[in-house]
């Protein structure tokens, strides 16, 4: 009876929540409406800032909470959390604001808005995390309206929780009467998945001059595509007073594709692509606003207030779900000279119709749904799936480029040919005599390397194919190769960087001081990495150990910019940076990827302006994240370091989606062990080096297809596959490494078995299953012996009939039950922790074969925490 009553009871339990896990979304508007923050009457009246439209749609009310600006060119800034955590699209906007009052509104999606007040002076900013730009509005524009099937990506894993309202008020002149304004937009926003996912593309010019008197003056913009493919739909101008047209293309094999054009003085809406456009890679986008500074006196400049001028190009596009990205932004000039062919009806007005001039004096009337389908393009076949996740990379065992004799090596990298080009110190080491505390070079007296440091090896056998770089380094680095077959290298007791041909005899190219460490313009202090834009020729500098900054060069070497500054231990923001490491350059998303090394992350900028753009970091880096490279396409590599004592995450090869930053793969490797993965490098087939520092050694991988099963354990890092072949099974078994780690840490290590066939997967699952009930008959045995022991053979009828309570003891049910794990651990020789922890603190200096620890170090900070490896 009282086992029914308890039943009972749990099937009671599990209908209550089941109950509460099917709440009715009323009711969590309810509950946002309870807690949303006052508002001026004047706003909303008997309006609510939440409405349901059935099952799956509401509809939010963002307005500016009765505010009344004090002074002209003011922004205020508003915020409103998106009323669940749930993803949700938006589909629909539709304006409240007239311009006789609002000059224009922006509304952002992000995070953490830079205020928590009911609204804030937006010179504090609008987001602190990054923003994306959801809506624009100006000069009485009419609703905008989504395609079918499209929506802005909100709320969920990936989208922004808050919307942040931007409204700049002009002319306060109409506030004379101090009455409140409740501008603002309402949204129509869909639970229902959305196959195709909107995104803002701003063109904007930051630099132009508008002399006084001049007629005519032109601000041109103009990117490189660099992404997957993306349709346009709607696009939007904005400018100031005196802009005349603003007219955007698509740039195809120097085929100009006209986007929109527009006079900003018109409703600033956002208009429908008449003849939609698709973008692909490698296309340009172009825009042109045409100026007049006839009237002013002064020279006007890009700026924020209404005597400032603006050039804004928006462009609304969609993209397939998978490949998604929300905002991009183009603010340079790439190819000035192309504007040369730009069609004559860019600097021509656009005759301004009866209906738009109603609209612009605030009577533009609602556009019906059926006008929608003519803005429309049908939406293409869903392109093929570039990141094939259904692979796992394991070591290439047969490949006899392990066994090198290597120094120290130090940068990898694959040529034009997609040979292998490894960068190493032949006999010289990274030690903690190889320099003093400001970083100067103390062993020049042993002259440069005489070995050849750069080896060129055929990729298949590994054999030598050819090798230079002798008589020129001190302690290579970092090595990159451009798209012309030049090496580019870093040397750290140099502190200098080069650029050198195939035959690299002579550098081609030289930047930094020799022997000279410094943090301005002209000097480095031990750079790690380089890497060059296959576009644009710009070169890009990580330096390095003792400065924290990202250098871009001219092709030409001259220098551009610089972003960057150092991170403190427990507080690292973007941009900040403890050893940048290592480079990646993301040409499908023009940008470059940073390995920050100490902070354990991936950092990731805009190429052409150095702006923070993400952020990758996972538990499983651990501390050290040393080296990062990129595959066209959406793969992401990357290499972490040794775990401080105390700490469980192994080292490991990563394979990320760069896109989400989702960890795919991890791989480590069979023969040998890494000891400090120093770089990593991969090419489009998913084949994989990676060099070790301290093993003097490189390993290659391999992309290997799954069968039918797969697990992939995320926390537990726990691979279990079903493979084709037994021999990579049984080496792996061979060489084995002996654990370091406690019991508990094992479980986060990466386990890969594989089988010949599934009767290798059934034999073991079915021995899995019998050693727990041949240990149980062994206890139920023992403890009947011991009973007749003690009390005879007349007794056994008892053992029998209390078997069921001794099952339950095992279970754990009942008081002085046998517990296997106080039962384990009586027997001498068992202990919880585990094996004894070998140390595994290191650097990237050369080993000390005296003590057997892990003295190398690159770059050192006093403990605590433990000083960083070198490399």
């Amino acid at each position: 009876m009282a086992g029914l009553v308890n039943n009972l009871l749990i099937l009671l339990l599990l209908f209550q929540n089941i109950c509460l896990g099917f709440r009715s979304p009323l009711s969590i508007f309810k509950r946002y409406k309870d807690t949303t923050r006052s508002l001026s009457s004047e706003c909303l009246g008997s309006e609510q800032p939440v409405i349901s439209l059935g099952l799956s749609d509401f509809a939010l009310d963002i307005r500016m909470p009765g505010v009344t600006p004090k002074q002209s060119d003011t922004y205020l800034c508003m915020s409103v959390r998106l009323p669940m955590d749930d993803e949700a699209y938006v589909v629909d906007f539709k304006p409240h604001a007239s311009m006789d009052t609002v000059h224009h509104m922006l509304l952002f999606g992000c995070n953490e808005p830079s205020s928590t007040e009911n609204y804030w002076d937006c010179d504090e900013g609008t987001c602190r995390d990054k923003s994306n730009i959801l809506y624009a509005w100006a000069r009485n524009a009419p609703p905008t309206r989504l395609p079918k099937g499209v929506g802005f990506r909100v709320g969920g894993e990936t989208g922004g929780r808050y919307f942040v309202l931007q409204v700049h008020y002009g002319d306060i002149s109409a506030f004379r009467d101090k009455h409140k304004d409740c501008s603002g937009v309402t949204l129509h926003l869909t639970h229902q998945k959305q196959p195709l996912i909107a995104g803002m593309y701003l063109m904007m010019s930051v630099n132009t001059v508008i002399p006084p008197g001049e007629k005519v003056v032109d601000a041109d913009i103009a990117c490189h595509y660099k992404r997957f493919p993306m349709h346009l739909f709607a696009y939007r101008v904005h400018t100031h007073r005196l802009g005349k047209v603003v007219s955007g293309y698509r740039v195809r094999n120097g085929q100009w594709t006209l986007i929109g054009r527009q006079s900003p003085q018109l409703p600033q809406a956002f208009y429908p692509v008449e003849h939609p456009v698709d973008v692909s890679y490698d296309d340009i986008l172009a825009a042109r606003c045409v100026f007049s500074g006839e009237g002013r006196t002064t020279e006007t400049h890009i700026g924020g207030t209404a005597n400032d001028e603006m050039c804004n190009f928006y462009i609304m596009y969609y993209m397939e779900a998978k490949h998604a990205v929300s905002y991009m932004t183009c603010t340079q000039n790439a190819n000035p000279e192309m504007f040369r062919n730009i069609p004559q009806e860019a600097n021509i007005p656009v005759p301004i119709k009866s209906d738009m001039l109603k609209m612009t004096h605030g009577h533009h009337e609602e556009t019906k749904d059926s006008d929608t389908s003519s803005l429309l393009q049908q939406a293409k076949k869903e392109e093929e799936e570039i990141l094939d996740q259904d692979f796992h990379i394991e070591e290439a065992v047969e490949w006899p480029g392990l066994d090198l004799k290597l120094g120290q090596v130090s940068g990898l990298a694959l040529d034009p040919e997609n040979n292998l080009v490894i960068f190493h110190r032949g006999d010289h080491v990274w030690d903690e005599n190889s320099f003093d505390s400001k970083f100067v070079y103390q062993q020049r007296g042993l002259g440069p390397i005489e070995q050849n440091t750069i080896l060129v090896l055929n990729p298949s056998n590994a054999k030598l194919l050819h090798s230079t770089g002798k008589s020129l380094f001190y302690l290579p680095h970092g090595l990159s190769i451009d798209k012309n077959g030049n090496y580019w290298v870093t040397d750290v007791a140099l502190h200098q960087v080069f650029k050198l041909g195939t035959e690299g005899k002579e550098p081609l190219l030289t930047l930094g001081v020799a022997l000279q460490p410094g943090s301005d313009k002209n000097h480095f202090c031990q750079p790690t990495d380089v890497v060059v834009d296959p576009i644009t020729g710009s070169i890009y500098v990580s330096d390095g150990y003792c400065n924290s900054r990202i250098i871009q060069f001219s092709p030409d070497g001259l220098y551009v910019m610089q972003w960057g500054e150092e991170s403190f231990l427990g507080r690292s923001r973007p941009g900040q940076f403890h050893i940048p490491h290592s480079l990646a350059l993301i040409p499908d998303f023009s940008q470059l990827c940073v390995a920050d090394r100490e902070n354990g992350r991936i950092q990731c900028f805009r190429l052409e302006t150095g702006e923070f753009t993400r952020e990758i970091k996972h538990k499983s880096f651990g501390r050290e994240l040393f080296a990062v490279s990129y595959v066209p396409g959406g793969l992401l590599f990357a290499v972490n370091g040794m775990p401080y004592p105390g700490e469980a995450e192994p080292v490991q090869g990563f394979v990320m989606n760069f896109s989400t930053g989702e960890i795919i793969d991890f791989f480590i490797p069979l023969r040998k062990s890494f000891e400090m993965p120093h770089d990593i490098v991969a090419s489009e087939d998913r084949t994989v080096f990676v060099g070790d520092v301290h093993a003097r050694a490189v390993w290659k991988f391999a992309s290997t297809e799954k069968v039918e099963h797969r697990s992939v354990k995320k926390a537990g890092i726990e691979v279990q596959e079903i493979k084709e072949s037994e021999a990579v099974a049984e080496a792996r078994l061979k060489n084995k490494p002996e654990s370091t780690h406690s019991l508990k840490d094992a479980d986060k290590q990466p386990l890969v078995q594989q089988a010949s066939s599934t009767g290798v997967s059934f034999v073991l699952i079915t021995t899995l299953l019998i050693i727990p009930v041949v240990v149980l008959l062994a206890i139920l045995i023992f403890i009947r012996w011991r009973k007749t022991t003690v009390y005879g053979a007349d007794e056994e009828h008892k053992l029998d009939s209390s078997s069921g309570r001794i099952l339950g003891r095992l279970r754990g049910k009942g008081g002085g039950g046998i517990n296997l794990g106080n039962f384990f651990a009586s027997h001498k020789g068992y202990s919880r922790k585990g094996f004894d922890r070998l140390s595994t603190e290191g650097s990237d200096q050369e080993k000390d074969e005296d003590d057997g620890t892990d003295s190398e170090e690159e770059c050192s900070a006093s403990p605590p925490p433990p000083a960083p490896s070198s490399s």
